[in-house]
């Protein structure tokens, strides 16, 4: 047999390590985010938690290898080495999308990957196929593919993620209404019947989820449970609250620590023992193929050994397990996708990660104008009962502990989610696990009211894009596999080198990438942690002025120089700079309010200078980007570049403002205000020079001596750097009277 095969079950291998790596960062949302954001146990705990659930789900999960082998396509259809490369592209593809997602943070479904890669690379192998036979047309791709199989989990995915929303929005609306915010003094009385009911919920989720193939139960038992379904969940509801009680009453446990971290265990075993195969599924298959095909030595057999019942290999289950609990302690990554889920659900408000959109605030209006009808036809004593339910504690406070949603609503969250898989589960319907807790998630935040007017319409652009990220990543996986198994079957031995360095070259500038965006976020947390004394928050905004203006007339000179050299390059980086700037200034307007409490009652008289400065600041960057953007679109474009005369002009006016730059930098660095009048005079001077220039354009417009797009790219500088100065100078002012107040109350 060609040594070729070997090679790739090597790569196959290989593969699936870097699978089960991007895997757990993407899956392990699914199952830390309720006890991280309600911080029901220290992180070490709850990482500790989850690895036991992971490593017993990873060695029931040999019964779920079939749908990487059978599910989506007929292997006895195909040839070994069809096999080979439908098996190499599907998880090249898997690999490449998922570290995408991983990458920007953004949940997916790994599920979903699988199949529609295997669909993708099982449509281009067997396409090779039908175009390589004088008798087959593409009529009979159907005797290849399962495609009811994909058509089946789309349809599966649009009701789960609605479903899902909608019961956590309704339960946790019941819920809150039960409990409120200061939920212990009704919790002590009732709290063991709930937590019954979250433990029946995961119990049940942990058997017929997790456990179902793995052979600790047989078959009559679980036929039994399906059969007496109530009554089974009867006697679970009961016995569980019996204990619960015990435990709350007379140990004195706080026992939604307890529930919070079952339902993690039960999670994580769940997506270990049935999420597996998308990570390993596919390379095993390929092993498997190979000793199939190594008996008779022909790369040309048929492949229905596949379709065969697999018992997978007990070391390969523990190492994968292993890899995956050390992955969830050491991934950066799967913080990062975590972290997009809590921010989005967090109860308090603050700097959000996305943006505003039409779709979103139409959606922020349309509720608010129904809300206010419901209001209209409601009793005033009942809507006043019901805000009472919904006062939140202060600061952010929930249960006792700083975090950023209560354990109540963790612990929905974790039923929820149990009760709707275990439910989908029982009727054969597939489904994915990250699709329904996000969805769950954000329900329950919105029923919470998390969703405040100041965050709701970030917080509906946010879910905005990770639905459209899920549907996309069908699509993505499709066409990826598509087009490298294509370019597999066609390319042989030089297409697997290249793609395989492809693949290393992509896996290792995202991790580079992501490290970057983390050390940005880290150096953010550190500058503006909660704990800053009042002292050390003022000197951070003093360093953040300078810096800042530093780099203002750096990236305005260059740009400058960028359009006289006509330097597209040089300008691409002066825009990304200065959009980097302006977003940071926009970020402190956001972070006006946390500032302000951090600088104590000794800082009031001059509180409201710090609000000039950072208001002075994002202006000067907004100006400084209607400057670098469009210099660079009109490089960009291969406009014609400016005249002599309006260089000549722009040289003069960049002398001036480096000269008013200069000042302004030494007076910030050195809090030494006295030429700020300097600063004015030099500054009414550049304005003169400014107004002149225009007028001096005007003529030039008028004789037609110019082209338009050179004439208005002349004069959005001028006007950009009358408003930037002007802006900057008021900044330098606001900034004195900032640091001459502060130095008054010492």
């Amino acid at each position: 047999m060609d040594p070729i095969y070997i090679f790739i079950v090597v790569i196959l291998l290989a593969l699936a390590v870097i699978g089960l790596i991007v895997g757990v960062s993407n899956d392990a949302v699914n199952f830390l985010n309720s006890a991280i954001g309600s911080k029901a146990a220290p992180r070490w705990i709850i990482m500790t938690v989850a690895s036991a659930g992971i490593i017993i789900g990873a060695l029931s999960s040999s019964g779920m290898m079939e749908v990487a082998r059978s599910g989506v396509f007929y292997p006895d259809q195909f040839t070994f080495s069809d096999v080979m490369m439908l098996f190499l592209g599907v998880m090249f593809a898997n690999v490449i999308l998922l570290d995408m997602f991983n990458t920007f943070g953004l949940p997916t479904s790994t599920t979903v990957s699988l199949v529609f890669g295997l669909l993708g690379a099982a449509i281009a192998v067997a396409a090779t196929k039908i175009i390589g036979s004088d008798t087959l047309t593409m009529a009979d791709l159907s005797g290849y593919i399962n495609s009811g199989k994909a058509m089946v989990i789309i349809s599966a995915i649009l009701v789960s993620v609605a479903v899902a929303f909608v019961a956590g929005s309704i339960i946790m609306y019941v819920t809150r209404l039960i409990f409120t915010f200061h939920y212990k003094k009704v919790f002590s009385r009732i709290g063991y019947l709930w937590c019954g009911i979250a433990f029946t919920a995961i119990s049940y989720f942990a058997v017929f989820k997790g456990l179902k193939d793995s052979g600790i139960f047989s078959n009559e038992t679980l036929d039994f449970v399906q059969s007496n379904l109530l009554l089974t969940l009867t006697g679970l509801w009961l016995g569980w609250s019996i204990l619960m009680a015990l435990l709350q009453h007379i140990f004195k446990v706080n026992i939604l620590k307890i529930t919070i971290l079952a339902g993690t265990f039960s999670l994580a075993l769940a997506f270990a023992g049935n999420d597996l195969v998308n990570f390993i599924g596919v390379p095993i298959a390929g092993l498997d193929s190979y000793k199939i095909a190594a008996q008779t030595g022909n790369d040309q057999m048929m492949m229905g050994g596949l379709m065969e019942p697999v018992k997978t290999n007990f070391i390969f289950l523990l190492a994968a397990g292993i890899i995956m609990v050390l992955t969830l302690w050491t991934s950066k990554k799967a913080k990062s996708v975590s972290d997009t889920e809590i921010n989005l659900a967090k109860q308090d408000e603050g700097a959000e990660r996305f943006g505003s959109t039409l779709f979103s605030r139409s959606l922020v209006r349309l509720a608010l104008s129904t809300n206010k009808s419901v209001e209209k036809v409601l009793p005033e004593s009942l809507l006043r009962w019901i805000n009472k339910r919904f006062l939140p504690l202060r600061e952010g406070e929930y249960g006792g502990e700083k975090a950023h949603f209560d354990m109540i609503r963790a612990t929905l969250n974790l039923t929820v989610a149990s009760l709707l898989i275990a439910f989908a589960t029982s009727l054969k319907l597939p489904l994915s696990t990250t699709y329904v807790t996000f969805m769950v998630a954000m329900g329950s935040s919105l029923a919470d009211r998390a969703w405040g007017r100041e965050s709701a319409v970030y917080r509906i652009t946010g879910v905005l894009t990770v639905i459209s990220g899920w549907f996309v990543t069908a699509v993505i996986a499709f066409i990826i596999a598509f087009a490298i198994t294509m370019a597999l079957v066609y390319g042989k031995i030089i297409a697997i080198i290249a793609v395989t360095a492809l693949c290393a070259y992509m896996f290792i500038q995202s991790s580079i990438l992501h490290r970057k965006r983390e050390a940005k976020a880290e150096e953010h947390e550190k500058k503006h942690t909660n704990n800053e004394e009042a002292d050390e928050v003022v000197n951070r905004c003093i360093f953040e002025v300078i810096d800042t203006m530093g780099k203002v007339t750096d990236i305005y000179q260059q740009t400058l120089m960028g359009v006289f050299n006509e330097n597209r390059k040089l300008l691409r980086q002066m825009l990304k700079d200065s959009n980097e700037l302006f977003y940071q200034a926009r970020e402190r307007k956001y972070e006006v309010m946390p500032t302000l409490q951090k600088l104590q009652h000794n800082y009031i008289d001059n509180g409201h200078y710090y609000v000039q400065v950072v208001d002075y600041m994002s202006e000067v960057t907004k100006a400084l980007v209607h400057i670098t953007r469009p210099c660079f679109e009109h490089i960009d474009n291969n406009h014609e570049g400016l005249s002599k005369e309006q260089v000549d002009d722009l040289i003069f006016i960049n002398n001036e403002v480096s000269k008013i730059y200069d000042r302004i930098n030494i007076m910030l660095r050195t809090n030494d205000f006295r030429d700020i009048e300097t600063v004015m005079r030099m500054r009414d001077g550049l304005f003169e020079s400014i107004d002149e220039a225009v007028k001096r354009q005007l003529k030039r417009i008028k004789s037609k001596s110019t082209s338009t797009k050179a004439s208005m790219l002349y004069l959005n500088i001028l006007n950009e750097t009358k408003t930037m100065v002007l802006q900057s100078r008021n900044l330098l002012k606001s900034q004195k009277y900032f640091l001459e107040k502060r130095s008054n109350t010492q």
